[in-house]
């Protein structure tokens, strides 16, 4: 990765992003925008590891006071990503003894997200299970990057494309621009979503962070992540430019893992994500297999 820039300068458009959100909100194309209320578990969930030592047993009455979330928790640490040994765990505690804080942090904010915006749509078919594989990826990738929070990378991965389900409950056609984004190949996807509804997937999803106080850089990542002309520019966070560039390279391994084709996006952009991770094909291999495994765990 390559050192950020001077202080004075860094992560200035962050301010920015979040000041056009909150313009747009008050009196632009996002005003009517309808986004849910950020799950209250989740507001505690972030208030409980806000501190320098989060307290685990806080953390576990939290995901212990409802039902499904700690069902998902005892189900993960007794499956076989962990490769239990001996008696299975049957409380919380012992489930996120087993699976680590920070990752089962990672799988309460998911299991919250899920239930907070719930995606019935056939245009978004397993959207939330392949948000979950994609903040595995980016949680992977995150052990190779010295420097990215792990936690950080799995909630870009699952919040990613957050803004398309929240346009498809908020905005009338937005079905339909979906399936005419998908089909284009003269223009990408959110030059579509603009022309149609004068905002895009990556500034609603921008705003869902933003109202859900989701911590800044992610806010900046989220919205950044179709301009891949930004990467280097000296007013934006190093990190943000790590999380774009590994979200980049994570969508194309899980494609890759679906036996997908690669998107516009990876044609157009993987050598300046490349660049910028000062990574090469031998090292991208190297992510592939690790990813790879993950997913076959999960």
């Amino acid at each position: 990765m390559q050192n950020p820039a001077p202080s004075h300068a860094n992560g200035s458009r962050t301010q920015r992003i979040r000041d056009d959100l909150d313009q747009s909100r008050r009196r632009g194309p996002l005003q009517h925008i309808q986004i849910p209320p950020c799950p209250a578990l989740l507001a505690q969930l972030q208030q409980a590891m806000s501190t320098p030592e989060p307290d685990l047993n806080l953390v576990a009455r939290i995901a212990s006071s409802d039902v499904a979330m700690a069902a998902t928790l005892l189900r993960i640490a007794n499956g076989p990503l962990f490769k239990p040994v001996g008696l299975p765990c049957t409380t919380v505690g012992q489930a996120m003894t087993r699976i680590g804080l920070r990752e089962s942090v990672a799988v309460m904010t998911g299991f919250l997200a899920q239930h907070a915006i719930p995606v019935n749509a056939p245009q978004l078919a397993r959207f939330w299970e392949r948000s979950t594989k994609r903040a595995i990826a980016m949680a992977t990738l995150a052990h190779e990057l010295p420097g990215l929070s792990p936690d950080l990378a799995h909630s870009f991965g699952l919040f990613l494309h957050v803004g398309q389900p929240v346009l498809l409950q908020s905005v009338r056609g937005y079905a339909a621009t979906m399936v005419e984004a998908g089909a284009r190949i003269d223009r990408p996807y959110i030059a579509t979503e603009n022309a149609n509804h004068k905002t895009d997937h990556a500034v609603v999803g921008a705003l869902v962070v933003r109202v859900w106080n989701l911590p800044p850089p992610l806010m900046s990542a989220i919205r950044l992540h179709h301009d891949f002309s930004a990467l280097g520019h000296a007013d934006i966070d190093a990190e943000v430019h790590t999380l774009v560039a590994a979200g980049l390279i994570a969508e194309h391994l899980m494609r890759r893992h679906e036996g997908l084709p690669e998107d516009a996006d990876w044609a157009g952009h993987h050598q300046a994500a490349m660049d910028w991770l000062h990574i090469g094909w031998d090292e991208l291999a190297h992510w592939e297999e690790a990813v790879n495994a993950q997913l076959d765990a999960a």
